[in-house]
This record gives C-alpha cells, structure tokens and sequence, in this order.
C-alpha cells in the first residue's frame, strides 16, 4: 500500500480531493466492501433468521433458538455498516485537515474502531457457527441459506476489519516518520555539530580568537570605543 500521500503530513492542507482517485484508494475500497458485508449480514439474519413459534407464540432465532445469536450479528452488523460510512466521509474530509493532531484523531479512532471490530465480527461468527451447528435444520429449509451467508460474510468481515486497523497503523506510522521524524541527527551533531561550533571561535594554539563583532577591541558601528591599555 501507497502511504506516502496518506500520513499525517504529507498532503497539503485544504487540497482539493479528486473523487475518482478518492474511490481508487486502498482503504475506501476496503470500506465499501466492509459496508456490503455488513448489509449482506444484517440483511440475512433479519429476513429469515427469525421464525414465529406457534407453541411458544413468540418469535424464535432459527440458530438453535438463541436469541443471543441473532442479535448479536445484528448489532455488530448494524453498528459496523453506520461507521463504515461515517469513516468514508471522514476520510474524504482527511485531506482538508490543516492539524496534525486531527488527523492523529482520526487515524487513533480508525485503528481503535477497526481493531475493536474485528475481534466482535469473530464473537458473532464463533457464536452464530455454533448455535447454528446444534440447530435442528428448519421446516422447509426456511432460512438455511440467510444464516449461512450470514455466517460467512461474518468471517470475511473478520480480516476487513483487521486489515482496515493494519493500514491505519500504517498510514499513522508513515505520516508521523515524515511529520516528525526530520528532526536532529543526534549522531552527526555528536561528531561534528558542537566540534564545528565552538571550531570558530578557537584558535589552532587552544586560545579564543578575536569576538565577530569587532577586530579591533570595539564594536563596529556602534559609535562606542573601548580604551586600550
């Protein structure tokens, strides 16, 4: 991945952001695939991830009538579809952040998000999985095609996120090496920055030369002599 243009320095302030290469950028892809496979999630277990049970008169979660399952995927589905887009408009914003500290926020928020995500994403797939393995397979084969979609793109979800949180901690290692990593080179200061600095005023006999301001005991221009004894 490109993280040159993408660090927390490297893009001028208030650049205009090309939307057809905005599109082309690893990270938003990985965001619009992340976002497909939230909805694809949620969408399956909401169709027909419930049945209504005429014995209990309540609708059960067709995983084994864990409600806990179904849930759970909802919710982690739902909550990753909403971020999914709301870091999609941060991002385009990204380029418009004259701080380096709002861009700090923002890459600190997508690891931490991104991160967080991936280990939820694989909770709901272990607790979908098992459920769904104890289940009695439904009347009809309703549902069996939803949960097991919903269980897989679960799965995928898993290495989106975290590849999502990798690149983030990339992008955030790139920007801050280029924003501050151009500091002293305290190796050269140690071997020739102080030796060149006290070099001009030390003469080859171990003495001190004559000060820059005046070669002849006063200061030039100054309107001031000094009286030699």
């Amino acid at each position: 991945m490109d993280t040159a243009g993408l660090g927390l320095g490297a893009n001028k302030a208030g650049a205009p952001t090309d939307p057809l290469e905005f599109v082309k950028r690893p990270t938003v892809i990985l965001r619009i695939c992340s976002c497909i496979t939230a909805v694809i999630v949620f969408s399956c277990i909401s169709s027909e991830g419930w049945q209504f049970d005429h014995t209990q008169a309540k609708e059960i979660c067709i995983m084994n009538d864990s409600s806990t399952a179904c849930n759970l995927g909802n919710t982690v589905a739902i909550m990753a579809f909403l971020a999914s887009i709301g870091f999609t408009v941060w991002e385009y914003m990204y380029d418009q952040m004259s701080s380096i500290k709002s861009k700090k926020h923002f890459l600190w928020a997508d690891i931490c998000f991104s991160g967080l995500w991936a280990v939820f994403y694989f909770l709901a797939f272990c607790v979908m999985a098992t459920q769904w393995s104890k289940a009695e397979e439904p009347a009809a084969g309703y549902g069996h095609s939803n949960i097991v979609a919903a269980i897989f793109f679960s799965f995928i979800a898993i290495f989106l996120e975290a590849i999502l949180a990798f690149f983030a901690w990339q992008r955030y290692k790139a920007g801050f090496d280029s924003a501050f990593g151009g500091g002293i080179d305290e190796a050269t200061l140690g071997q020739g920055g102080e030796a060149a600095g006290y070099q001009a005023y030390q003469t080859e006999a171990g003495g001190f030369s004559q000060p820059p301001f005046s070669q002849q005991g006063g200061v030039s221009g100054g309107g001031y002599d000094t009286v030699q004894y």
